[in-house]
């Protein structure tokens, strides 16, 4: 089981879809469909020996060490990792204090999420003026310090829809994989029907054209870790039906700052995706799905259903989501057709299928 441990709510970025966005998210409604409990603390008072405990109940955990920025709690990151046995360690984090982390610890989370939106100049506008080169030299150090885990980029679109660019630009910065998010359906107050149609159509074109660049690509023999497409090929390649792609509920859980254990980490503070405690068995721990429009969908198969929280919050009118859907459609629909092209190459033994395997459940967005 995947388990994302929030050691802060405490973030030193204050980036234009999460931070400021938020703090316009008035009277959203959800008061009305939630019940809510703000009383955790703003840092992690997780007992390490009932972190411990409750980990070796689970076959295979892997902790993932989340926030706010995890970061601004190295000590706790230590403590865990020097008291905490067989358990494989994940991080998402802006990359910002990096440097700060002693190698002997870097070196052993095996796999990094690290939150850069593209270029220098989209990275910078949306997260704040040096915030690239700072990230991007703080992963030069890790990897001069012997870093030999999987180094991930999380984008997220937010006003471009320049997808293609962005993600290009992230693998031939020295990045092992991709995915992103686009921002939509999150916060009630920032849908906006014409600026989202006109954001969706752009997207989709972007969007094939890096479709066509990964496939192309293929011809080469390399398959590149662009998470949504290389996810869905492989289901498709495998005839495999999914659950919710990221985990949520199923697969992974977040350990909040007190102990508590959700659905994802963003339902932190919701006491209707409690799925336990640090006493629960790891398999008794409460399950949660979709629910609503996406079970009638034909695409739920492969879709999974997109995100646990945007399906319950509906934040978003019917005719917004049904433009988010539309996006995700047509990235499913574009590989769909690009796989006799894959199965022949597989065939002709220019790539494989063993080149599409990933982890799942670890953090990387699969339908954006």
């Amino acid at each position: 089981m995947y388990y994302h441990i929030l050691l802060t709510e405490k973030c030193d970025s204050e980036c234009s879809y999460c931070y400021k966005k938020s703090l316009k998210e008035f009277d959203n409604g959800l008061d009305k469909k939630f019940k809510f409990d703000f009383s955790s603390p703003e840092e992690s008072v997780v007992d390490i020996k009932k972190l411990k405990k409750f980990l070796t109940k689970d076959e295979n955990p892997v902790l993932i060490f989340y926030g706010g920025e995890p970061l601004m709690e190295i000590e706790k990151i230590e403590k865990i990792m020097d008291n905490i046995g067989n358990v494989s360690y994940r991080m998402q984090t802006n990359g910002k204090r990096l440097d700060k982390l002693p190698a002997k610890y870097v070196n052993k989370i095996k796999r990094i999420l690290v939150s850069l939106d593209g270029t220098r100049k989209r990275t910078d506008h949306n997260r704040g003026f040096g915030t690239y080169d700072k990230v991007m030299k703080n992963l030069e150090l890790i990897r001069n310090n012997g870093y030999k885990g999987e180094l991930i980029a999380r984008m997220t679109l937010s006003e471009f829809p320049d997808v293609h660019e962005q993600v290009i630009d992230l693998i031939r910065s020295g990045f092992d994989s991709v995915h992103w998010q686009i921002d939509a359906g999150f916060f009630k107050f920032d849908y906006n029907k014409e600026i989202f149609e006109k954001f969706v159509e752009e997207y989709n074109a972007s969007l094939t054209k890096l479709i066509n660049f990964w496939v192309k690509e293929m011809h080469n023999g390399n398959v590149y870790r662009i998470y949504p497409l290389l996810a869905i090929a492989e289901s498709i390649l495998m005839n495999e039906k999914t659950e919710l792609r990221c985990g949520a509920g199923h697969s992974g859980y977040a350990i909040t700052t007190d102990s508590k254990i959700v659905a994802c980490p963003i339902m932190n503070c919701i006491e209707d995706f409690k799925a336990g405690d640090l006493t629960t068995e790891p398999k008794d721990l409460k399950k949660f799905c979709v629910g609503g429009k996406c079970l009638k969908c034909d695409y739920l198969d492969l879709c999974g259903g997109r995100c646990l929280y945007w399906n319950q919050a509906g934040l978003w009118p019917n005719e917004g989501d049904e433009l988010i859907c539309k996006t995700i459609k047509h990235l499913i629909d574009s590989i769909k057709k690009k796989i006799p092209e894959i199965e022949y190459l597989i065939d002709e033994k220019i790539i494989s299928k063993k080149q599409f395997k990933y982890e799942k459940y670890f953090g990387p967005e699969i339908i954006p």
